[in-house]
């Protein structure tokens, strides 16, 4: 259904430009609230930053339900709120491991917290919670909170992290997207999971090899929800705590399209992208 009403929204926004001609400036955020930024062309995605200028602000260790962190958020008001991104580290690790992220996917459009957890042995359930409390804090507490639309929020995180991902997703059907990096859960089976999920995995991982992790937790969630594996070849699990502009890109259209529902990231998610630094995708795109 959702991929429906946004082929809809498509359809309806291609007339309007055609009847209206070219001079009316982007008919199709008239109908389509969510859309953020201008058109995105490869050059734009594969950018060191997006169209939006950022600045952030540290949450204190002294926050309920996770253990602080860092927000990231496009500097404007005049765009309206923007959807709302908790990202979590692995095990051992703290936010600064994955610190690239927050303003790469603020600069995009997104409001961004960047979480440390309450220890950093926490296991995938702990950090799903944690997970799913820093977005409670985001839209209800924080700072920040005018520029958040609390319906369109969306979670990701790198091994323990991604584990607690897929967690967070299953625990909470309203989100509108999930993004798992190099996931890690002893847990293989993922059958509730409704939110859109973008896996991505590492070819070379060895902490967890995509073959009894990513491909798994793949593969158990229903066709019926929307969901993408991407895979990087030659990548070791440690892959999300370096730049990476192939993951950038996927991340930011998976979350414009599921999050802002806007259909013109499509093209960098359906049909599957290729090149030398994929060596699997696999989707539910429609033929």
């Amino acid at each position: 259904m959702h991929l429906r009403r946004s082929r809809l929204l498509a359809t309806l926004s291609l007339a309007l430009t055609l009847a209206v001609g070219a001079a009316v400036a982007s008919p199709a955020h008239a109908l389509n609230p969510y859309q953020r930024g201008p058109n995105p062309t490869a050059a734009i995605l594969e950018a060191g930053s997006g169209p939006y200028a950022t600045s952030s602000i540290g949450v204190p260790s002294t926050v309920l339900g996770f253990g602080g962190g860092r927000i990231y958020y496009p500097t404007t008001t005049a765009d309206g709120t923007f959807g709302g991104i908790a990202i979590s580290p692995g095990f051992t690790a703290t936010w600064s491991s994955l610190a690239w992220l927050g303003p790469r996917l603020a600069s995009h459009g997104f409001v961004v917290i960047g979480i440390e957890t309450n220890t950093i042995y926490d296991q995938p359930s702990s950090r799903g919670q944690q997970l799913l409390s820093a977005l409670d804090y985001l839209v209800n507490s924080s700072s920040v909170r005018s520029r958040v639309d609390s319906s369109r929020l969306a979670v990701a995180g790198h091994s323990m992290g991604g584990g607690g991902t897929l967690w967070a997703a299953n625990a909470r059907p309203s989100l509108q997207a999930a993004i798992p990096l190099a996931p890690w859960n002893t847990d293989k089976s993922w059958g509730g999971v409704q939110v859109p999920t973008m896996i991505i995995g590492g070819q070379s991982d060895t902490v967890a090899p995509v073959a009894t992790h990513s491909i798994p937790f793949y593969t158990s969630i229903p066709a019926s929800s929307e969901k993408a594996y991407l895979e990087l070849r030659g990548a070791s699990h440690f892959f999300p705590q370096a730049v990476n502009t192939t993951v950038a890109v996927s991340m930011v259209s998976w979350l414009k399209r599921y999050v802002d529902d806007d259909t013109r990231y499509e093209p960098w998610l359906c049909p599957a992208p290729s090149g030398l630094a994929i060596s699997d995708y696999r989707d539910t795109c429609p033929a």
